[in-house]
């Protein structure tokens, strides 16, 4: 159980510096992939479903990668999540994840999700990029973000060339 006091951190502060703008390449960058239920795109697991991989990453001493969890929203009654991993974990679906990917930083409430992604498609047009699948990286819990007074979003689009 997670200690509940003010002074406790379960999400590292995020720099976004590193991720606003960026255009990079990965090669079979190592995931742990599971499913998180959602009602009309609200996940409903989502902290059950990331503390269990973060328990299955550190019984496999591995470790999660820029405290970096994906998500792919398959459907309003689901979505995938990626924590990114250091090596192969044990019980875990492992997966890899290659190619070019164009990422951009967004702060704000939740509700902001719809703007963004409108904006984060026109961005791309106007750099000629094609998208091809896209990923929400939310950076930190709701406490966290109320904690830290920011609520940062990366959009991280894999994109055709």
């Amino acid at each position: 159980m997670k200690p509940q006091s003010d002074n406790f951190e379960c999400c590292p502060p995020f720099d976004p510096t590193p991720w606003d703008d960026k255009l990079f390449q990965w090669d079979k960058k190592r995931f742990v992939k599971d499913r998180v239920l959602s009602l009309f795109y609200y996940p409903v697991n989502f902290g059950k479903k990331i503390i269990r991989l973060i328990h299955l990453i550190e019984d496999s001493d591995g470790k999660m990668e820029d405290w970096m969890c994906l998500s792919d929203h398959t459907s309003k009654w689901n979505m995938d999540i990626y924590a990114a991993v250091d090596k192969e974990i044990y019980m875990a679906s492992n997966v890899e994840i290659s190619g070019t990917f164009y990422s951009r930083v967004y702060e704000g409430d939740f509700r902001n999700t719809d703007k963004w992604c409108a904006d984060f498609t026109q961005h791309l047009k106007e750099k000629s990029m094609e998208l091809e699948k896209m990923y929400m990286w939310y950076t930190t819990c709701p406490k966290c973000a109320k904690k830290y007074g920011k609520n940062y979003v990366v959009i991280i689009a894999k994109i055709r060339q």
